[in-house]
């Protein structure tokens, strides 16, 4: 969320009606989360100017650990300087440190993808935003899971009740930090995380929301302690329940 947000915010900075803006300082501390939306803070050290040229050699784009030949334009410009200044620095600020978490794992080769081309400056802000929208999609709709053995069918279901909340297992990266909270497309998504920890016994779709539309789903390691809630389903392991009367 992060990440996207940032990139919108500099394909208008590369697009905005003043020309091509450059944010001279790109620091974390210069970004304020406002409700979902990264939002510059500081617009002080912000400049339309692009460095003049006289040939490609003036136009070495310098890092403390890399540098970027670019092109001199015919009216004497160093080409796009502004927005690869920018990209960069988004890359070297935020991208590498959120980009590689987090994400399920069939999504992860993409954003390494864009973790790569940003870093070489290969993308430019058009093409990265192309590329997050691509993942974005790919996130909302579920596509990205790929055909699977159904697990589901491995799952007794009780509607109209829940698991006691409670301090549970952990698990990364958890939405609680009292339990192990996910983010999820699907309860068959669910099923085929609960069988990939060794204490999920039970899970809950709940009625929570993330950013992007998609429930969390809160996994246990028991299903004993079941209280009523019409709103709910708990899914219970069949080999967990079995000797069990429910």
């Amino acid at each position: 969320q992060i990440c996207l947000s940032l990139v919108k915010l500099l394909f208008y900075l590369a697009h905005s009606p003043l020309g091509s803006i450059v944010l001279l300082d790109f620091q974390p501390r210069q970004f304020v989360m406002v409700d979902g939306n990264l939002k510059v803070t500081d617009m002080d050290d912000a400049s339309t100017e692009e460095l003049s040229c006289k040939e490609d050699n003036d136009c070495t784009l310098d890092f403390p650990t890399k540098s970027f030949p670019l092109k001199c334009s015919a009216a004497g410009k160093c080409e796009g300087i502004n927005e690869k200044k920018n990209l960069f620095n988004a890359y070297r600020y935020f991208f590498t440190y959120l980009l590689p978490h987090s994400a399920p794992p069939a999504l992860r080769p993409l954003l390494s993808d864009i973790l790569n081309a940003t870093g070489d400056l290969r993308y430019g802000i058009n093409e990265t935003v192309k590329a997050f929208e691509k993942v974005l999609h790919l996130y909302k709709s579920g596509l990205y899971l790929q055909k699977r053995p159904l697990l589901l069918k491995d799952y007794i279901s009780l509607k109209g009740f829940r698991t006691v909340e409670g301090e549970d297992y952990k698990c990364w990266p958890s939405y609680s930090h009292l339990g192990c909270l996910l983010s999820i497309h699907s309860p068959e998504e669910a099923a085929a995380i609960c069988n990939s920890q060794s204490q999920c016994q039970s899970f809950i779709v709940t009625q929570q929301r993330t950013w992007t539309g998609r429930p969390l789903a809160s996994f246990q390691s028991s299903w004993t302690d079941l209280i009523p809630d019409t709103n709910a389903i708990v899914y219970i392991k069949r080999s967990a329940s079995s000797g069990e009367r429910l």
